[in-house]
């Protein structure tokens, strides 16, 4: 058999043992023409510092004492976006780091809950804190309204634990 057929099934099969069950593909954000970040790419503020923008589309040169000082950068602006988390975990993959990868996509869909909620949820997934039912109503959620597919699946994975585990509201 071919090296390279072998070293490619084995890296389908690592893949599909280090996926979430219910995780799908997120779409990456475009880097340039859809190439992969890397390790060259790391650190971003360094080395693609044109891809760092806020959720208003500031680049991270606009982030300097004298635009806060004049009112032209809100709290907003300084807030982490969805794609340079994703673009981090393009980085951590590269270079063996798939939970810490499969991390910063958890966090990269969580930018789009507001933070109060994210807060919230926080808090009810504590030991004895939720109900199975309200576990399962906050991952439906996370799914339906804000996109979260992997949170879900974390939070559906944690209301059966803690069923398991006798760690539910009663």
């Amino acid at each position: 058999m071919d090296s390279a057929l072998i070293e490619q099934i084995v890296n389908e099969v690592l893949k599909a043992l280090n996926s979430t069950p219910g995780e799908e593909k997120k779409k990456e954000p475009a880097a340039k023409c859809g190439e992969k970040l890397g390790v060259d790419d790391y650190p971003l503020i360094q080395r693609r510092k044109d891809l760092i923008k806020t959720n208003t589309g500031k680049g991270i040169d606009d982030i300097n004492i004298e635009n806060v000082m004049n009112g032209s950068i809100k709290p907003e602006d300084i807030k982490i976006t969805a794609d340079v988390l994703l673009y981090q975990a393009q980085i951590a993959e590269a270079v063996g780091r798939v939970q810490f990868a499969r991390n910063l996509r958890r966090a990269a869909e969580l930018t789009a809950v507001p933070d109060e909620r994210v807060l919230e949820i926080y808090n009810a997934l504590r030991p004895y804190r939720s109900t199975r039912e309200e576990l399962l109503a906050i991952a439906e959620e996370l799914e339906n309204k804000y996109g979260a597919v992997m949170n879900a699946a974390l939070v559906r994975e944690a209301a059966e634990v803690y069923e398991k585990r006798g760690r539910l509201r009663a």
